[in-house]
């Protein structure tokens, strides 16, 4: 991989491809359109490092048990600070949370730090729950399953009518107390976008598109624009670039911020991967990312000319708005992603291990991007 042409990230998430995701050195090598000897030259760089050797054996006596009498110490300070909810609660409350932090902990030393008897544990470990309990974790697993069956988008309101229809007697404070307790709750989409507001834009340029999205060679005219994702961490920012003639997506980046540097990011990337050697309109809303100074005077620098939709015409952008809808519907979501990072590798593997090599478009006459490029480079070659 040409460490000029890539940048770092992309070059860690191709191996990823790899060593985690079970593709073929020679599948991603077609697909990114890298060499397999860049490709594991740098597998050989990310190698998972050895295990950590095992302590020495040959530690005193006093060392080790000066270490046990540290970890006693250390486990009845943590037992403390997390059960400092239930130390004043029933008797049945503390069993639970024995059984729940069984696996961290040992039981005879939180059976001492709660004053408990090991015995009374085991003894209400047979038979931990009452019969208003176990009828509770039955109508949890219900409403479970019509929660996923709904796309994650019903609260307790429509659940309730939801068990009612199946024959269940509940109320619909008890399906909201099961629910609560389990951590469940509607997935309600996207919702309003964010904006970042600010006064008038700082630079308009003319609208050099005007909705014609038939080009006739690449590197003629990028489109670009920011989507974002959702995330248990916040929002994942998503800002790409397309040529118009194949819609491929030649450059793109990512980040928790939605400010000037992140379409300048994508913008690197594009220019890295292409090259054009003519001018190119890059064309974008008028969001305050593309009419800052900064992004103008990139454009400057690099032989690139600004184009903009009118403002409040999602229209003009419609090539860049068709990706995003696709790029939701067809993976992001499907998925619940934990991390940005999660939610990155994602992007990655339907951008440049799907989208551009593999997926067809009828504007590239039911070819994939790159098979559609490869095609036109062919017939110039021919002529």
């Amino acid at each position: 991989m040409n460490a000029q042409r890539y940048p770092e990230e992309f070059r860690i998430e191709a191996v990823k491809q790899i060593l985690e995701h079970g593709h073929s050195v020679a599948d991603v090598s077609r697909r990114l359109g890298v060499s397999t000897h860049s490709l594991y030259k740098r597998m050989k760089l990310q190698q998972i490092p050895a295990a950590q050797r095992l302590e020495q054996s040959s530690q005193s006596e006093e060392m080790r048990r000066l270490k046990a009498e540290l970890k006693r110490v250390t486990e009845k300070r943590d037992i403390l600070k997390k059960a400092g909810g239930v130390l004043r609660s029933p008797v049945r409350l503390k069993y639970a949370f024995i059984a729940k932090h069984q696996s961290i902990y040992s039981i005879t030393r939180m059976c001492r730090v709660l004053r408990l008897h090991p015995s009374g544990y085991y003894a209400w470990k047979a038979q931990p729950h009452c019969q208003r309990a176990i009828d509770d974790q039955r109508l949890l697993g219900l409403l479970k399953q019509a929660w996923l069956e709904s796309g994650g988008v019903y609260v307790y309101r429509k659940l309730t009518l939801d068990m009612r229809d199946m024959g269940e007697q509940c109320s619909r404070h008890r399906v909201a107390r099961l629910l609560r307790c389990e951590g469940i709750k509607a997935q309600r989409g996207y919702g309003k976008r964010p904006r970042v507001r600010g006064g008038a834009p700082a630079v308009v340029a003319p609208n050099l598109l005007s909705q014609q999205f038939s080009v006739q060679a690449p590197n003629k005219v990028w489109v670009t624009d920011i989507t974002y994702i959702s995330t248990h961490e916040g929002w994942l920012y998503l800002a790409t670039v397309i040529d118009l003639f194949s819609r491929q997506v030649v450059g793109w980046a990512t980040g928790s911020r939605i400010d000037t540097q992140l379409p300048l990011d994508a913008l690197h990337m594009a220019i890295w991967r292409r090259r054009p050697r003519e001018t190119v309109i890059v064309h974008s809303d008028q969001g305050c990312q593309f009419t800052s100074h900064e992004w103008q005077r990139f454009l400057a620098s690099h032989n690139l000319k600004s184009s903009m939709s009118r403002r409040g015409n999602c229209h003009d952008n419609a090539v860049a708005e068709s990706f995003f809808q696709l790029l939701k519907r067809e993976r992001i979501r499907k998925h619940i992603y934990a991390t940005r990072q999660e939610a990155r590798s994602d992007v990655f593997s339907y951008i440049e291990m799907f989208y551009n090599p593999i997926r067809r478009h009828s504007s590239a006459d039911g070819l994939s991007p790159v098979d559609f490029e490869r095609r036109h480079s062919v017939r110039l070659a021919t002529i």
